[in-house]
């Protein structure tokens, strides 16, 4: 095990490898509901809805399956599962046009795509092709992303009445779920500075207990909780149901919907899919100390194509495009560093098939702490980027500042990439922009136009 997983040379041990693996696994369990409930409020261009067991069970399969094979094959300690945002433009983009089984067919074609992109090469290419000061900024935007992420889930943040954001529902901290979250914060903060081994872990453990005796002993709305109520489940045992499994239509979109509006779909997926697991790869490597004096990942083609394998499969199993989840930052916070951990947290996915009601415990207020944790263990990898250099300093700041603003890792990675290209070409440093940079400027500046070129071909 040690030699397979390289546990040793990464420094790392079996027990760091299964506390980060649960802690993923915790971390990320929301999409188990999450996604279905995205899904199954859309309709398709017949009316038709997808059933939510149908869709619990696929969310799960397709976890287990993609997070099985990154700690195989990759050997990363990477979750995988359906992609918030690719979800929603499977449901509000793709099926309002077309059938749910020839929207899921866009996402296998989406996999299959990006696996040719890494398989040939031409991925791992992109990503070493990408500024090392743009590389840490990717890590320290991510960290902004997922504590933002953390906050709004626990209801710490909330949309603002007169601001974009502001603090709590009203503009003051309300609601049991608020107290819970600011213990869960405040323990699994003291845990660690105090170096406690699986603080992250009991943080989530302790914390979601309270929240459960909180439920169980005052009158809460059940939507102040969020997607999870936290309650003693009334079954521990739900047996999966398969029937959406290889219900898919590899081509009848492009029929359905027309070739354009199909074609824009499609784009839409794998430039998302593209770019949010390559910032997610980079910046979770980053944090736990994987990459090279360059910034390279290791085994990072293997990684890159399990990541398109798994796309297929959210496909083929219709829970949409599965990807690499910002979540497996809080395993590599616990200590996580090899796919030992990934194995741990596909096996919990396997579990959760058959104990579907176990992964409706744990609510946002308890798991959202660990993301706020991590987002500032993150945050540390700005002190890499050359803030004197403002060349470097500026695409660097827009990259950390649009994650969490836009709510989108691709929008930072798309706003760094097109201002660094654009700064250096200003100062005169043409000749230093590689040649794929200029292709990734091009298809990114695309993406942000893309209203517009759908209309012009409309």
């Amino acid at each position: 095990m040690d030699r397979f997983f390289e546990l040793s040379a990464r420094g790392s041990t079996v027990g760091r490898e299964v506390r980060g693996g649960i802690t993923t696994f915790m971390a990320m369990a929301y999409i188990i509901l999450l996604n279905p409930i995205i899904l199954g409020g859309a309709t398709d261009v017949t009316g038709a809805k997808l059933s939510i067991p149908q869709l619990t069970t696929s969310t799960i399969l397709a976890a287990a399956v993609s997070t099985l094979l990154m700690g195989v094959v990759g050997n990363a300690p990477f979750g995988l599962a359906a992609g918030l945002g690719l979800n929603a433009v499977v449901a509000y983009q793709a099926a309002p046009h077309m059938t749910w089984a020839q929207a899921m067919g866009l996402v296998v074609l989406e996999g299959l795509v990006i696996v040719v992109l890494a398989v040939s090469g031409l991925r791992r290419l992109i990503m070493n092709s990408i500024p090392l000061a743009l590389k840490h900024a990717i890590s320290v935007g991510i960290g902004m992303f997922i504590a933002l992420i953390g906050l709004v889930d626990a209801g710490f943040v909330a949309k603002g009445t007169g601001t974009p954001v502001q603090l709590g529902a009203t503009g003051h901290l309300t609601g049991w779920p608020v107290v819970v979250f600011c213990f869960g914060l405040l323990l699994v903060i003291v845990l660690y500075v105090r170096r406690t081994r699986g603080a992250i872990l009991i943080g989530i453990a302790i914390t979601a207990v309270l929240a459960i005796l909180v439920n169980s002993l005052t009158t809460i709305a059940p939507a102040s909780w969020g997607v999870v109520v936290p309650r003693v489940p009334e079954g521990v045992i739900a047996a999966p149901d398969f029937g959406l499994v290889g219900q898919v239509d590899l081509f009848g979109g492009f029929s359905r919907a027309g070739v354009v509006t199909a074609t824009v779909v499609l784009f839409t997926l794998v430039l998302s899919g593209f770019f949010d697991a390559m910032g997610t790869i980079i910046g979770v490597s980053d944090e736990a100390g994987l990459v090279d004096a360059e910034g390279r990942v290791p085994r990072l083609g293997a990684i890159l194509t399990v990541d398109g394998v798994a796309g297929a499969v959210g496909g083929l199993s219709s829970a949409s495009a599965n990807t690499v989840f910002v979540e497996s930052a809080a395993g590599v916070g616990e200590g996580a560093r090899t796919g030992l951990a990934a194995l741990v947290t596909g096996g919990l996915f396997v579990l959760t098939l058959f104990f579907t009601p176990i992964a409706s415990v744990v609510p946002a207020a308890a798991a959202a702490p660990a993301l706020v944790l991590v987002g500032a263990l993150m945050m540390t990898q700005a002190r890499n980027i050359p803030w004197e250099d403002l060349t470097l300093a500026i695409p660097a700041f827009l990259t950390i500042a649009l994650m969490p603003f836009t709510y989108s890792i691709t929008n930072g990675v798309g706003a760094g990439v097109i201002s660094y290209t654009v700064v250096q070409t200003a100062v005169g440093r043409v000749r230093q922009i590689p040649w794929l940079l200029w292709v990734v400027t091009a298809i990114f500046t695309a993406y942000f136009a893309i209203e517009a070129i759908q209309a012009l071909f409309a």
